[in-house]
This record gives structure tokens, C-alpha cells and sequence, in this order.
């Protein structure tokens, strides 16, 4: 597994918001919000799988993020067993917790959206 540098999980870790584009829709830019829990970055559709950005990464592709002047390469992989979702869960919780909307992002419809970030 391909690992952050420390200042990019900082970053990353700070960020409210990224924009996400697919390498299937590299011309659309998706407000996400993302995550880091220990040394690992998650993203999760509030739309479940509903989300095209999501749709477009779900089965593992690469995508570009982009947060605070800088541009990112990563790769998607599914993060499907129960400890990566209850890690995301809980930073949802804890970094958007003053958003109304934190709730939405640990749905139940929703956690199986989980994917984590690699850089390439």
C-alpha cells in the first residue's frame, strides 16, 4: 500500500473540502469531504451509490484531487471491511461534527461508499 507524506495527511487531515475529478469525467470537479484516519485517507459519497464521482471509483480507479492550490494523483480502492468503515465513521463524526450534516456521511446507506486514497 502506497502511503501519504506527512504533509500531504496533514493537509489532508485539515482540509474541509477537496474536489474530486475521475479519470472517466476529468472535466467535472465533485465537492467531496474526505478524511484521514491513522496514516489513511477515506472518502465516502453522501449519495451513496448514487454519486457518479463515486460510481466512477467504486470497483478502484484513479482520480485527481484538488484542495488548497494543489493537485493530487490517486488511486481508489474499496475499503469495505469493518474496521476502515467504523475508522472513517468515527472521523466523519469527530471532523465534521459541528455540520448539521455529519450524520448523512454514517448512514448505513452510505458506508459501503467507503473507498481509500492512494497517491500515484
Amino acid at each position: 500500500m502506497a502511503k501519504f507524506d506527512a504533509d500531504t495527511l496533514r493537509a489532508l487531515r485539515d482540509v474541509q473540502e477537496i474536489a474530486i475529478r475521475t479519470g472517466k469525467h476529468p472535466k467535472s470537479a465533485v465537492v467531496i469531504w474526505v478524511v484521514a484516519a491513522d496514516e489513511e485517507i477515506f472518502v465516502r459519497s453522501v449519495r451513496g451509490g448514487k454519486g457518479r464521482w463515486y460510481r466512477d471509483l467504486a470497483k478502484g480507479g484513479l482520480a485527481t484531487l484538488e484542495f488548497t492550490g494543489r493537485r493530487l494523483e490517486v488511486q481508489a480502492f474499496p475499503a469495505s471491511d469493518a474496521d476502515s468503515i467504523a475508522r472513517a465513521s468515527r472521523e466523519y463524526l469527530t471532523k465534521y461534527q459541528p455540520s448539521p450534516y455529519a450524520q448523512s456521511m454514517v448512514r448505513d446507506e452510505v458506508l459501503s461508499t467507503t473507498l481509500r486514497l492512494e497517491p500515484r
